[in-house]
């Protein structure tokens, strides 16, 4: 009608008014209604990710041990990060499966009675293009898939390293780590390349699209017949309806790939959740009579630990009964399946009967410690009342500890206890179990953690006849020997079966298996008489301070979260840039560039020959012109292929740089920072470098030109227009600003809000048995709710400023068209029609493309937000370099002489002093038994020699080399530690051994023989090549503990330094340990930290700390003589001088 008006001069000038002031009320209806639905679209979607996390957390709590071992932690946090936000993309847009078909049937209506039958010329070209849109989208499904299964992997060692990374740094192992990563990485990207490559060939279609079906419709329509006339009305028309099909055109094989994606993805989430669950009423719970018998009774349960292949040793016919208020000790060889047996009472195995009466409380042999503060760690959920709470601390012995932290029982405590030492972890779960007041209480061999005298007073105070429990019913499963004469039944276990049953006397009495077992390893208990027990423990209690509200330097361990703020700086841009290589950038904005100017030109040409239509009535249509058009579009596609090239370089770069970071970064800062939050930057962050930044730059450019274009037109066509430009672009400018700025804003916050969530999901999978034994399933559904919640929180108002942003736009694009129709009416006079049909056609399709780009600048302000996250972590101060100038010599240390020279050190810069001005040597071959109650140093001296912590004064000297003076690999490979927590990788035994592949399979054949595992691995029938599970999880403890001596013995270095390395195995499997190591190491320096002091009485000297001072450094027999503070604690263990002449 408007260009009708303006070629037919005769009509009056209102009813151009009139068209131009209905084309705005058009638009802006246009706007608020479309907005309206995409914010209840948004919405919706948000409510859709939280209830799947919600209903995959809750599984999660539920879930049985088999489907629990079938999908590593990464992988189920990978359901609520990747699986959920997929499903919420999707739900956002939905509803275009059926606007979009209804949109493309309206628009052909209307070309119907514009052209007549030629529209299905155009039509033909559109239908020919759905098959190949389809066969694209099942391709991209599939590297898709790909792409998933090589991040689970990739996100699986990496949580694994991150978990192990103290043991990968003391054995020097980083690099080996780092290639496994690397390789994953390059498949990753591999994948990624293809993916590119796709999506390259689909825009290049998709862009060809509408020109290609506006050339086939007007190439039939002007040769059908003669008198078909190309007016400019039709003309233009008919473009603007052609636009009108690009946005549906364009978005349903959009949405057909995500929805293949989320299909995906629905497979995932359905494999989990449709798992089978823990089978609760194998144990019934029984209250009625709880109080009265509470004793369990099992006949016949078969426990089954993994189906997949049955150990050797499972319990396989355990029938006992347990009388109410006794004390039961489980014993037995390593491997014979006591922790299984309590496993069963916690109905965590296949059971076919048993009966539980009463509540249950459970101290795992491994303790599992909540990121919270000690406090919260022992109430674990009870209310706080302080007389009990003290009365527990002082019984489990955590008064002392206390003193030593900066916030008493409010310090924060880091993810998996990372502040405590492994003693008093033991003792806080124990405390929580304490403070719990259940009926029945499984301890799972909760002494073998904590020094000779503390697992005494922790006897006598808490677990034994005179302790705090001594009501309730007890299953304690422990190593030693000790106690059990103070127990009231004893169960032997052997292979999985009970062996024997009875009291301490009748039991020695019998000559059975026990009594054998006995009279091995208890020959110190009888030649000492009862009168000593009890003397020393006076000295433990301290008076628990009260803590005081001003927080205090060091209680908190976890920073905040940094957070960027205000305008992303154009470094990081400048970043990604060069990361993709100038070159590339400036060829793909050259290409786009020349493929806008030869789409404004074609559109251009197209007005003029309207106009020509006058003049002629037909006119044939060159071939040349096709031929430009097509080439133009053939010239973009390689421009994608080259944006494709750039991006996967960039990835590719980023990465290695943040790994290669991470891997050089110092312990504390592992210490100091949630593993969730490390993580979060290798899925989140690198996902979106990976796939969104690339995505949004090609749009972001797109948009960019495309606005330019329209303008530009615009202005040929009524040069009045240019007056308003200005005008325009200051709100338009300003709105931008505003938006981005709190987008951005909120996008961080969002971020930032997330880690918590899944930090908190790893905590409650790797402490399910706790959590599930305390019933305390509710309680953690209510804290996962309470962190979604947070998150929402930044992600609605999001959603809400994306709204305001797009009403307030839209409305300067809708007086971008009004203004353009008036001038077009004011300067009629002077225009052609077919100039006056181009502008008006542009400006009705400027409102989205204005939209779009200040959407796509704010969406690659956010997605850069990734690069910045990623390179804050690249660039963390790093240790010192792991190979230096200064090499050691070749075969250094030769003779292991150590030592320490007024020797200080601590933690962190703003924490005090943990060894105060350690001075000693030790000479090659001593053998040096380390002592001291948890806590006095033992373990940081350790540190110090690996410089895992440097030195804040002092040095250490090994074979008159300053250690400080050479390359931490150098210093590390040279030393060999078998520590406390046994650290397993997922991947071959072999692999756990040997990860750079250095030795042959004799040795190490040869090596598993002097640590006993031989005949286990001889056994499995792949040998070497058996897969590890995460975690170790497929082997006992003890079986872990006897893989950490083989590496040690593959080592072959001089100086060898124990980390009480034999808390988590029995008497007998200690002996193996103690023996292989005094044959095999014979020749070398060991030091020893000891909780259990018979294992250190033929060493050559002991080394007492207190404090982080040396207190008494003599050979033991010495010390027992002086009545000094080794005496005491020897007194406490039941070692008596003649003992140490026997040895």
């Amino acid at each position: 009608m408007m260009i009708d008006f303006t070629q037919d001069k005769t009509r009056p000038i209102w009813e151009g008014y009139l068209y131009a002031v209905l084309l705005l009320v058009m638009a802006i209806f246009q706007s608020v209604f479309l907005q309206q639905y995409f914010q209840r679209c948004f919405v919706l979607g948000m409510k859709v990710r939280t209830a799947i996390m919600a209903a995959v957390y809750k599984k999660a709590l539920v879930v049985s041990n088999d489907i629990r071992k079938e999908s590593t932690v990464g992988e189920t946090v990978n359901l609520i990060s990747a699986d959920a936000q997929r499903f919420n993309d999707v739900t956002n847009f939905i509803h275009l499966l059926w606007s979009c078909p209804l949109q493309i049937a309206l628009a052909i209506i209307f070309l119907w009675f514009e052209l007549g039958p030629s529209v299905l010329a155009g039509l033909a070209v559109m239908v020919l293009m759905a098959p190949l849109n389809g066969f694209l989208a099942s391709k991209a499904r599939k590297i898709q898939i790909d792409n998933m299964k090589y991040k689970d992997k990739r996100l699986k060692i990496m949580n694994e390293m991150l978990n192990g990374i103290k043991i990968l740094k003391l054995f020097a192992w980083e690099p080996s780590f780092q290639n496994q990563v690397e390789e994953l990485r390059e498949e990753e990207l591999k994948v990624l390349k293809k993916f590119a490559y796709l999506s390259s060939v689909a825009t290049f279609i998709m862009t060809c699209a509408p020109a290609l079906v506006s050339l086939a419709t007007f190439a039939t329509f002007v040769g059908v017949s003669p008198n078909n006339v190309l007016t400019a009305a039709k003309a233009f028309t008919s473009i603007s309806l052609f636009n009108i099909l690009r946005f549906p055109l364009a978005m349903l094989p959009m949405l057909i790939a995500a929805m293949v994606q989320t299909v995906v993805s629905k497979k995932r989430l359905e494999k989990f959740l449709g798992g089978e669950d823990l089978d609760s009423d194998v144990v019934q719970h029984d209250p009625s009579f709880s109080k009265l018998t509470g004793f369990y009774v099992f006949s016949n349960c078969y426990l089954n630990i993994n189906t997949h292949f049955t150990l050797h040793f499972t319990p396989v016919n355990v029938s006992i009964e347990i009388n109410s208020g006794k004390l039961v000790a489980v014993v037995g060889a390593v491997g014979s399946g006591k922790s299984s047996l309590i496993s069963a009472l916690l109905g965590e195995m296949h059971k076919k009967t048993g009966l539980i009466n009463g509540s249950l409380a459970y101290v795992p042999q491994q303790a599992w410690i909540q990121n919270a503060t000690l406090r919260d760690n022992i109430l674990f959920g009870s209310a706080y009342e302080k007389g009990q709470f003290q009365q527990i601390i002082e019984a489990c012995a955590l008064g002392p500890d206390l003193e030593l932290l900066a916030g008493g029982d409010l310090t924060e405590i880091g993810e998996k206890g990372i502040n405590l030492s492994g003693g008093q972890k033991q003792r806080v779960s124990l405390a929580r179990a304490t403070y719990s007041e259940a009926d029945i209480y499984l301890l799972d061999d909760p002494l073998s953690a904590v020094d000779a005298h503390v697992g005494q007073h922790l006897f006598d105070k808490v677990i034994g006849p005179k302790g705090l429990l001594k009501d309730k019913t007890r299953v304690l499963v422990t190593h030693a020997v000790s106690f059990l004469p103070f127990v009231d039944e004893i169960i032997v276990l052997k292979d999985g079966i009970v062996s024997e049953v009875g009291s301490y006397n009748s039991l020695r009495a019998s000559k059975g298996a026990f009594a054998e077992f006995l009279d091995t390893y208890a020959k110190e208990q009888s030649n000492q008489d009862q009168s000593h027990r009890g003397k020393n423990t006076i000295t433990i209690f301290h008076s628990v301070k009260e803590p005081k509200n001003e927080p205090i330097k060091g209680q908190r361990l976890i920073e905040k979260e940094a957070m960027e703020s205000g305008q992303v700086k154009m470094s990081v841009f400048l970043q990604y840039v060069r990361a993709m290589g100038w070159g590339y950038t400036i060829l793909v904005i050259f290409i786009y560039f020349i493929q806008n100017v030869a789409f404004i030109g074609q559109n251009l040409w197209l007005s003029d020959w309207t106009n020509d239509a006058i003049d002629y009535a037909n006119m044939t249509y060159p071939a040349w012109k096709r031929d430009t058009r097509i080439w133009v579009f053939g010239v973009l596609g390689v421009a994608q292929v080259f944006l494709a090239n750039a991006s996967v370089s960039a990835s590719r770069i980023l990465h290695s740089k943040l790994l290669n970071n991470i891997l050089r970064v110092p312990m504390v800062f592992f210490d100091t920072t949630p593993t969730g939050r490390i993580l979060n930057r290798f899925a989140k962050d690198i996902f979106t470098v990976d796939e969104a930044i690339p995505q949004s730059f090609r749009s972001w450019i797109l948009c960019f030109l495309g606005v330019f274009g329209t303008i530009f037109v615009i202005c040929l066509a009524t040069p009045f227009f240019t007056i308003i430009i200005v005008p325009l672009a200051v709100i338009y400018y300003f709105v931008q600003r505003f938006y981005v700025a709190t987008s951005r804003q909120l996008r961080r916050l969002d971020s930032v809000s997330r880690s918590p969530i899944y930090s908190h999901f790893g905590e409650t999978v790797s402490g399910l048995s706790v959590i599930r034994a305390y019933g305390h399933q509710e309680r953690f559904l209510n804290q996962n709710e309470k962190t979604v919640d947070e998150n929402l929180k930044s992600v609605y108002p999001w959603i809400v400023s994306n709204r305001w942003v797009a009403i307030r736009l839209e409305f300067v694009g809708n007086l971008v068209v009004f203004f353009a129709a008036l001038f077009a009416v004011i300067s009629r006079n002077s225009l052609d029609s077919g100039m006056v049909g181009l502008s008006i056609s542009y400006a009705l399709n400027v409102t989205q493309t204005l939209n779009w780009l200040v959407r796509m600048t704010s969406e690659l302000e956010t997605n850069i937000v990734a690069v910045e996250r990623v390179s804050e972590y690249a660039e963390i101060e790093n240790e010192a370099q792991w190979i230096t100038d200064t090499r050691p010599p070749e075969k250094w240390p030769e003779e292991g002489k150590l030592q320490f020279d007024n020797f200080k050190v601590r933690y962190r810069p703003e924490l005090d002093l943990v060894l105060h001005g350690v001075t000693c040597f030790i000479d090659s071959k001593e053998k040096i038994g380390i002592v001291g109650r948890t806590g006095a140093g033992k373990s940081s001296l350790t540190n110090c020699l690996f410089r895992i912590i440097e030195a804040a004064e002092g040095r250490i000297l090994i074979d008159g080399v300053d250690i400080s003076s050479i390359g931490l690999h150098d210093l590390r490979s040279r030393l060999t530690i078998i520590p406390q927590d046994p650290v397993l990788f997922s991947g071959s035994l072999r692999m756990n051994l040997d990860p750079f592949n250095k030795f042959s399979d004799e040795e190490i054949w040869k090596v598993l023989e002097l640590s006993h595992l031989k005949s286990f691995v001889f056994g499995l029938e792949e040998g070497l090549q058996y897969e590890v599970a995460e975690g170790g999880e497929n082997l006992s403890v003890g079986q872990r503990q006897l893989l950490c001596l083989a590496r040690a013995l593959l080592r072959k270095s001089r100086i060898l330094i124990l980390d009480e390395a034999t808390a988590a195995v029995d008497l007998e499997t200690d002996d193996l340990i103690q023996t292989t190591i005094r044959k095999e190491f014979s020749h070398c320096t060991v030091l020893t930290i000891a909780h259990r002091l018979h294992t250190i009485m033929d060493s050559s000297r002991v080394m007492v700390l207190d404090a982080g001072k040396i207190v008494e450094f003599d050979s033991p027999s010495n010390l027992l003589d002086k009545h000094s503070h080794f005496y005491s604690m020897a007194k406490n263990a039941g070692i008596t001088q003649t003992d140490v002449t026997v040895l």
